[in-house]
């Protein structure tokens, strides 16, 4: 845990010579979320995130992470969907774009918990303040890419997607997480892994 954040806070100090001050979002929040490849059952232990005014948000999210179970198995368990979703999560207000996040998970198939630290690009950041011509059925005419999709999928495989509802997703990075070598919960389980 002290490794995640001095990890962090270094991360942080980096983020805080780079932005002065909160950039004014044209949004009032933007959306982190989560997602497994199909049947491929993740717990999400922990993810804090650090936005570019050196703010952190400690336990951003846990828990259950959107993953699909279509009826047909031999056919759609293989890799990520064409169409990526947002996955399960929510909405940061009050935050400026997410610059540094830290998560820990484990992969329940296997099982083994993965850790992974990472900073979201300056292309991506800025790719997710442009405003897009869209086609909403309620007649809005633009939108933006204001949701953060993070994939986390077996042998600690991490991959990073931008998107708006009505904008296609973007591929920002892909990254091979470290295994954890405290185990489940930071070592305080005894080595039990959650449930499938």
């Amino acid at each position: 845990m002290r490794r995640w954040l001095l990890s962090i806070a270094l991360f942080m100090s980096l983020a805080g010579c780079q932005s002065g001050a909160a950039n004014k979002l044209p949004y009032d929040a933007w959306y982190l979320g989560f997602l497994a490849p199909n049947y491929m059952e993740v717990w999400l232990e922990q993810a804090n995130i650090g936005d570019n005014s050196g703010r952190i948000f400690p336990n951003a999210m846990g828990g259950v992470v959107a993953m699909g179970e279509p009826a047909s198995l031999s056919a759609t368990a293989k890799g990520w969907p064409k169409r990526i979703g947002s996955g399960k999560g929510r909405y940061l207000t009050g935050l400026d774009l997410p610059y540094v996040v830290s998560l820990r998970w484990q992969s329940m198939v296997e099982p083994q918990t993965y850790h992974a630290l990472f900073t979201i690009p300056d292309w991506a950041q800025q790719k997710m303040t442009e405003q897009l011509p869209a086609n909403y059925p309620s007649g809005r005419t633009f939108d933006y890419r204001e949701s953060l999709t993070i994939g986390l999928a077996p042998g600690g495989i991490v991959k990073v997607w931008i998107k708006g509802p009505c904008l296609d997703p973007i591929e920002v990075l892909t990254l091979q997480a470290e295994i954890e070598p405290k185990g489940p919960y930071g070592g305080k389980s005894g080595g039990k892994y959650r449930p499938l």
